[in-house]
């Protein structure tokens, strides 16, 4: 299915104690990647309208968070329902704004909705525990909310990455303002209709527009308790710096450089068409896209499956658009550079045919170099394109040395029939999330997904149980009524 793009555009508004307005900055274009029109007019969020959001939201956290979670859940089922209700209309905008094929928007969504059902099951999972410690003593745990919390989020996922976070906060009785990415702030739009209708209280959830200075606003607000961020490793560890140093809590996810090692025992017929969709899926606009494809030994059957799955793929049908031109040339220098420094082209998607009608679009077909050095900077920097880098290796150790030389550690995978080579690999990979014949290794929840290194500043990880710590604190009871006649020292 073809993605529908605004044929007008759209004014682009914050959500703000239950209402839409513009902010009070400069005016910004937003371009469809598909075809360069104009879809959206959105104006910046300045620092009196992040202290406005941030207001509202603390009169109206302490009322939701006095809400029992049972009853925060309702509405939660109720925003999972008016989702897949609108999943094609906002599957349709997202993709519009992102450059994603219509399919791949509606994934990202569904996605998103995995974790909204996971924050729905809380009520019945997170319950706090209760123990007599000693004659007449008990212990309990109580799970409290933060306060106001704060998302500043990136443009490749408009609706799964937001969904991340939002649920889990929301269903733990926090305020939640969101930033989405001035490059795609329409999905927002709709996100923030569908929490309204879902029956959210005003307040509790707020959408700023904005760029660079309005995620500063929203980090140096004093009321901001913890602040959640997914974007490049340098903008990361910025925004992990400065929210710290304020003595607030930050999880801060940066980029990847993910490795698939392939050895000769993988099965043709799912590592092809494995490696080749994990490379090429979101125009390699994710940060678990394949990377580097660290060949060991004989593999060229499994190379020429990669080829002809890629070689396959239409453009506008089975793969979206880039950004914007910016990126494109970008990408363009590093592999006219990477072939001035030896690598060999196996196919070259930089004069890919653009579908009927949308030549003023940013589009750059699959594109594969063999035999790429580690030492390249193709090989080393995050592209965030349809690129695959190979690099021919003796056996696994030269294979794993060369993917724990990577200051990131998002994804590694390997393609293998054995189990033993998958546990040494698995066991090897420096990363904080590994797959074994699969290509794109996202846990599904309650499994946890994160990075390590440079892939990650901060601790815990952003989805699955383990986010539980980040969005709440744990407040210890310690309860004795009487005095036991056979009392000891622990009573």
């Amino acid at each position: 299915m073809s993605v529908k793009i605004p044929l007008q555009p759209i004014p682009v508004l914050n959500f703000i104690s239950g209402h839409f307005k513009a902010g009070n900055g400069f005016k910004q274009n937003i371009h469809s990647p598909h075809n360069g029109a104009l879809i959206g007019e959105v104006h910046h969020s300045t620092k009196d309208d992040v202290q406005h959001a941030v207001q509202a939201a603390v009169i109206a956290q302490k009322k939701w968070a006095a809400t029992p979670i049972k009853e925060r859940s309702k509405v939660l089922f109720n925003l999972r329902q008016v989702l897949l209700r609108d999943l094609d209309e906002i599957a349709h905008l997202k993709s519009s704004e992102s450059g994603k094929t219509f399919l791949e928007g509606k994934a990202g969504l569904l996605k998103g909705i995995e974790v909204l059902e996971f924050a729905t099951s809380l009520q019945n999972l997170d319950i706090g525990g209760k123990l007599e410690v000693s004659r007449g003593v008990t212990c309990e745990y109580r799970r409290q909310a933060l306060g106001v919390v704060a998302s500043i989020t990136p443009f490749n996922f408009p609706a799964m990455v937001p969904f991340w976070t939002i649920p889990t906060a929301l269903a733990l009785g926090n305020a939640y303002i969101w930033k989405p990415s001035e490059k795609t702030p329409l999905t927002s739009l709709k996100i923030a209709e569908a929490m309204s209708e879902a029956g959210l209280p005003e307040g509790v959830f707020q959408v700023l527009q904005g760029g660079i200075e309005t995620s500063q606003a929203l980090i140096d607000d004093p009321d901001i308790q913890a602040i959640a961020f997914v974007g490049s490793t340098p903008v990361a560890r910025q925004v992990y710096q400065r929210g710290t140093q304020l003595g607030k809590r930050v999880l801060a996810l940066g980029g990847a450089k993910n490795h698939i090692v392939l050895l000769p025992d993988a099965q043709p017929e799912i590592a092809g068409p494995g490696i080749s969709d994990s490379f090429t899926g979101c125009a390699g606009q994710r940060c678990m896209a394949a990377a580097v494809l660290l060949a060991v030994g004989d593999v060229e059957i499994h190379i020429q499956k990669i080829l002809e799955r890629a070689r396959s793929l239409e453009l506008g049908k089975d793969m979206g658009a880039l950004i914007n031109k910016s990126q494109i040339k970008f990408l363009n220098q590093q592999i006219q550079k990477a072939v001035q420094e030896g690598a060999k082209i196996l196919l070259d998607g930089r004069n890919a045919v653009p579908p009927l009608g949308q030549e003023n679009g940013n589009w750059m077909g699959p594109t594969i170099l063999d035999h790429v050095s580690p030492d390249q900077d193709i090989a080393k920097l995050e592209l965030f394109g349809p690129v695959l880098c190979i690099i021919r290796c003796k056996d696994i150790s030269e294979a794993m040395g060369i993917e724990n030389s990577s200051k990131m550690g998002n994804a590694c995978s390997v393609f293998t029939s054995s189990g033993a080579l998958a546990e040494k690999v698995i066991s090897m990979a420096s990363t904080g999330m590994v797959g074994v014949n699969v290509g794109v290794p996202v846990p599904r929840e309650p499994f946890s997904f994160g990075g390590i290194q440079e892939s990650k500043f901060g601790h815990g990880d952003i989805t699955g149980v383990s986010s539980l710590d980040f969005w709440s604190n744990l407040k210890k009871v310690t309860v004795k009524w009487d005095q036991q006649h056979d009392n000891n020292w622990m009573s």
